[in-house]
């Protein structure tokens, strides 16, 4: 099986070249790699030992971001080297502070030894997924401890079908996995893994801490004004087309729309759907050029965000959440939201995520899969204080597990 997994790391790279002809993001993860050696050596050269902390991509550094946070505040001097997979996660943080930030080389045998070599880490963190054979092995042959934080795993997974012997192999080689479900415990010990402890999610305390010292955005202030605000967070063409029922209807609402992809197609696809709508970029540019918000109207009923970054602070202005990605592989970030008391509403797919099971059962939350649905679930929330009263006690009830992570990591 081995053999498969190599000659597919290496058909992976190859697609990955080819498609960089042609996708940007496909380039950027090529580019990147380039002499991805030579960089991480210059710039760790006087490195006699680091924490190695892995993420796939953006989300997952944010939901791993407070163990490192903590580590760091610790032992500040503690030398700290972040990779990213996915250029999302990579381009957005490379100048992180706190870490030295670089693209995981791809995983073969040779690049995971002089990874290793170069950069010595004295263990390595990875958050709920991404299990990379050639890493995982190096640092067991090594006895590096390897921890898995914010670990959910799921009968339909590989690594508990009868054929998945070679991806149970690389969950042996963590040392310890920090899981957010008592399912994942009893998946792990149903294959002989034991060491197992029931954490919960890291993402609680990092969106509860956003929650209480948010970034003030004062352009953002002066389009809400005093109207209730529709934030539409991480949407996809999939969930644009539907938003159009309740803006008709609630002329006395504003709506934010901050897409998950903020190129120039997907863009002028949103304006083309709400033709009054206003872009952060412009709105902004005539706010300092002197401009009155109230000398832009009407186009200011609607605001499209095209730009990245603003979006776990955008919440704090709104009164009710969309989440986009439930009509696609599933939803982006609910608890974001959730942490500034908005009931949050996403398409049907949801199945691999436990908190919005979690906030469906506690009525802070409703799947819908059409427009209709959608108006029904705005309708049910405009003005449901219990509801968002359940949302932001659910993530106060559920933090704390970056503490307990830390504790165990720094005792081993």
């Amino acid at each position: 099986m081995l053999w498969i997994y190599n000659i597919g790391i290496v058909l992976y790279g190859l697609l990955l070249k080819v498609a960089a002809i042609f996708n940007p993001k496909a380039k950027l993860f090529v580019n990147g790699r380039k002499k991805i050696f030579d960089t991480i050596e210059q710039r760790l050269k006087d490195n006699v030992g680091s924490v190695w902390f892995h993420f796939a991509s953006l989300g997952e550094f944010e939901q791993g971001r407070p163990v490192l946070e903590q580590l760091k505040a610790i032992n500040p001097d503690q030398k700290i080297v972040v990779t990213f997979f996915s250029p999302s996660g990579y381009e957005i943080r490379k100048n992180y502070a706190l870490a030295d930030v670089f693209y995981l080389p791809l995983d073969t045998p040779k690049n995971a030894k002089k990874f290793i070599t170069i950069v010595k880490p004295k263990l390595a963190i990875f958050t709920k997924y991404e299990f990379w054979y050639h890493y995982f092995k190096v640092l067991n042959d090594q006895h590096i401890p390897l921890y898995l934080i914010s670990g959910i795993f799921r009968p339909s997974q590989i690594f508990f079908k009868s054929y998945g012997s070679f991806y149970r192999e690389i969950l042996k080689f963590v040392t310890h996995f920090f899981v957010q479900n008592e399912e994942s415990v009893m998946l792990l010990k149903d294959i002989g893994i034991n060491e197992v402890t029931l954490s919960g999610d890291t993402r609680f305390d990092r969106v509860y801490e956003n929650a209480q010292t948010p970034k003030r955005l004062i352009e953002i202030e002066k389009f809400c004004g005093d109207f209730n605000v529709f934030v539409a967070g991480s949407t996809w063409p999939e969930d644009e087309n539907r938003l159009d029922s309740i803006i008709k209807k609630y002329p006395d609402w504003k709506f934010i729309i901050a897409p998950h992809e903020i190129g120039t197609s997907h863009i002028e696809q949103i304006e083309k759907l709400f033709p009054t709508a206003i872009k952060y970029s412009e709105f902004n540019s005539q706010l300092a050029n002197g401009s009155s918000k109230d000398d832009i109207a009407p186009s200011a009923k609607i605001l499209i965000i095209d730009n990245i970054g603003m979006l776990s602070s955008l919440y704090q202005y709104g009164k009710i959440a969309y989440i986009g990605g439930g009509f696609g592989v599933g939803i982006h970030n609910t608890l974001e939201a959730a942490a500034f008391g908005l009931p949050v509403i996403f398409g049907p797919k949801y199945d691999k995520f436990q908190e919005a099971k979690d906030l469906i059962s506690i009525n802070a939350a409703k799947s819908i899969s059409n427009a209709e649905e959608l108006l029904d679930a705005f309708e049910f929330f405009k003005s449901n204080e219990a509801a968002a009263a359940s949302a932001k006690n659910y993530v106060l009830t559920k933090k704390g597990a970056t503490g307990m992570i830390v504790e165990m990591i720094v005792k081993r």
